[in-house]
């Protein structure tokens, strides 16, 4: 009798974190122990402590002291919890963040107001989907809107075959604005002011340039969008799912009568939504915010959107304890991350692994920097996917190796949020591309074939807004 041979699987995110405590452990018993000498410098984002390049000094594992800088087990087993507090305003920040959101999807307005929207363009297929993207988009760039859009498409699917386009458009409309929106991130939470706030940036200071990356790359994602639906509704049968779509046809049908309502609480939960998202920017470029001040104007638009939308004070208690508790992977996971730097400082090698990492990369280029960045941050998302993970995972190396290559930190921020979601675009490990596709019912195998020139040309333009982002 054949035994079935076992499938392979990648181990839990806090497994993974755990191993790699123990092997930064092991590696402070190996790598030689060293510091910068650090001076505190005036940047456009605030004051920021830099380490001086070429002052590296070795230093002794046993001080004069007794003081053993080789970590063991007790500080193996210390090393999440001293990371969870060391990251407390980052975790703090993620877990309110799941609160405000929450009281958001309670009230449905967000769902409501894009179904509205869909309702009201139906026929009008010139026009659905470049303002559907254009919405998605932003959503994705502002809040990082991810898994809202699952809903979407069970009910664009038999919108979009009425109007002569197949499950491709619609996961394309449905997964990539978003994402596109989430990659291209102006003021997204958590990814951008995440890795902003684990690098000590404060006030956005490319929130300008950001916003241009935005317009472009949602520029590229609608035309392309654009361009694969015209083409299958000139000619059916180039769809790639044709086939497929003929028994989909059956299964996703429209529900008359369905998706008409839009509140006047709806309205306005959606109006201090926008009021409250004007005033971070506003602040960001202003008066160069951070944590604690956006945290400030989450939690108030929180609280009133759970009012205006309707919510009694008890269910906007209890949403925001629900969201808390969504959350909850995202934020410990980052605390126990940075037990990972916890580790490394302790022991003192972060700066003899900066320091070597900078003289192999001297000289190369900003481009190439960047580009050897982006590389690796793309291979730890495979094992990696969440964003605000990997920020807190790498950005404290990133950005310090940045100054040390006399580039912009900002830098490791623009890399992290393209190389992240541009991988998880066609990455069998992201969570949401496994259920978009899942709910349209399209292998990978489709998705991959559809999207890979595209997803070249988008790369090649990511590169090259990271190099620029490493000059300004």
């Amino acid at each position: 009798m054949e035994q079935k041979a076992k499938k392979f699987s990648l181990p839990h995110v806090y497994t993974l974190a755990f191993i790699l405590i123990i092997l930064f452990a092991v590696m402070t018993w190996i790598i030689p122990s060293g510091q910068f000498e650090r001076e505190t410098i005036e940047t456009p984002a605030g004051e920021r402590d830099v380490a001086i390049a070429g002052s590296y000094s070795t230093v002794e594992k046993i001080d004069d002291e007794g003081v053993d800088l080789r970590q063991g087990i007790m500080e193996v087993l210390m090393a999440p919890t001293k990371g969870v507090q060391a990251a407390a305003d980052v975790v703090a920040f993620i877990l309110l963040l799941g609160g405000t959101f929450q009281i958001l999807a309670k009230t449905n307005a967000m769902n409501a107001g894009i179904k509205k929207l869909i309702v009201r363009l139906k026929g009008k297929e010139t026009l659905i989907i470049p303002l559907l993207m254009l919405l998605l988009g932003l959503g994705g760039s502002t809040y990082g809107m991810s898994e809202e859009v699952l809903p979407f498409y069970i009910m664009l699917m038999p919108i979009m075959f009425t109007m002569g386009y197949d499950s491709m458009t619609t996961f394309l409309v449905c997964f990539l604005a978003p994402q596109m929106g989430y990659a291209a991130s102006t003021t997204n939470p958590f990814n951008v002011l995440i890795a902003q706030g684990v690098a000590g940036i404060q006030g956005n200071p490319q929130l300008g340039f950001r916003f241009i990356q935005w317009i472009v790359m949602m520029g590229l994602t609608i035309g392309f969008v654009c361009w694969y639906a015209a083409r299958v509704k000139k000619n059916p049968k180039k769809s790639i799912t044709y086939l497929d779509d003929l028994k989909k046809r059956e299964t996703f049908k429209e529900e008359e009568g369905a998706n008409d309502e839009f509140s006047i609480r709806q309205k306005l939960v959606l109006g201090v939504f926008a009021l409250g998202m004007g005033i971070i920017v506003y602040g960001l470029l202003k008066y160069g915010w951070y944590m604690d001040e956006i945290s400030m104007v989450f939690l108030g638009m929180g609280i009133v959107m759970g009012i205006v939308g309707g919510l009694r004070e008890k269910e906007i208690a209890e949403e925001f304890v629900l969201g808390v508790k969504d959350i909850a992977f995202a934020a410990v996971i980052v605390g126990v991350c940075r037990g990972i730097l916890v580790i490394a400082e302790n022991g003192m090698i972060i700066d003899t692994i900066l320091n070597n990492l900078s003289n192999a990369l001297g000289n190369v280029g900003s481009f190439a920097f960047t580009s050897i960045m982006y590389v690796v941050q793309s291979l730890i998302t495979i094992l990696v996917p969440s964003s605000s993970g990997l920020a807190s995972l790498t950005i404290p190396v990133m950005s310090p190796l940045c100054d040390l290559q006399g580039l912009n930190p900002e830098a490791s921020v623009t890399v992290l949020q393209y190389a992240n979601q541009l991988t998880n675009m066609i990455s069998p490990t992201a969570g949401m591309t496994v259920a978009g596709l899942a709910v349209c019912k399209i292998s990978f195998g489709q998705w991959w074939k559809t999207i890979w020139k595209f997803f070249l040309v988008v790369t090649v333009v990511a590169l090259v807004f990271c190099a620029i982002s490493a000059q300004l």
